[in-house]
């Protein structure tokens, strides 16, 4: 596959991180993979552990002029100098975050497998609409978010587009040509060596 067809690579992070450890473990990731944006998408509720989590990815991603988006929390993104947010409640509230976080920041939207959300939040703001899952996961209501939406969408919609949810290689492979971005993340995480296991999933790519 030619480079300028390639889909991107948007890194998700784990629910949990340590943050003795993972910090080097990202940085390491971001050295041998081309990554475009890593989601900061912790299970956690507690402030002061999303705040610490976000300094540490943010000085080891733009240190490789990699941007970080923080999972929903858009109000932390701007106190820790994070680069925007991807909202997962479709479009209602891109027109927030945008109005605190201004026109240069990054504001993403999932939108499940609706088409009609992801029209509401590119029509809002959104830099960028993700759907999914694409493959046998739980994320969103567990319903696939088949090619056809991505063909549609990457024929008909100037907004990029991310597919994430359980992507296999084999599915890599389908939707490289129907999409901006690969949300990769749950997929490598459990692995003694993610590093291998995000080189082996996106391999078709070429």
């Amino acid at each position: 596959m030619a480079a300028e067809d390639r889909p991107q690579i948007y890194l998700i992070s784990p629910a949990e991180i340590d943050l003795v450890s993972f910090p080097d473990h990202l940085a390491r990731m971001l050295d041998a993979v081309d990554i475009a944006c890593v989601r900061l998408a912790l299970a956690a509720r507690d402030e002061d552990i999303i705040g610490r989590a976000a300094d540490a990815v943010r000085a080891v991603a733009h240190e490789r002029d990699v941007a970080v988006v923080i999972e929903t929390h858009f109000r932390m993104a701007e106190r820790h100098g994070l680069d925007g947010v991807h909202l997962t409640d479709g479009a209602k509230t891109i027109r927030d975050a945008r109005k605190l976080l201004g026109t240069d920041a990054i504001v993403g939207a999932f939108c499940g497998i609706s088409r009609h959300d992801g029209m509401n939040a590119g029509e809002a703001g959104a830099d960028y609409v993700a759907f999914g899952p694409v493959g046998a996961t739980a994320l969103g209501t567990g319903l696939p978010a088949d090619r056809e939406l991505f063909a549609w969408w990457s024929e008909m919609i100037e907004v990029p587009v991310v597919a994430e949810g359980g992507l296999t290689d084999a599915l890599v492979l389908d939707y490289a040509s129907v999409t901006d971005f690969l949300g990769i993340g749950q997929e490598i995480w459990k692995s003694d060596d993610p590093i291998a296991a995000l080189k082996k999933l996106i391999a078709p790519l070429g």
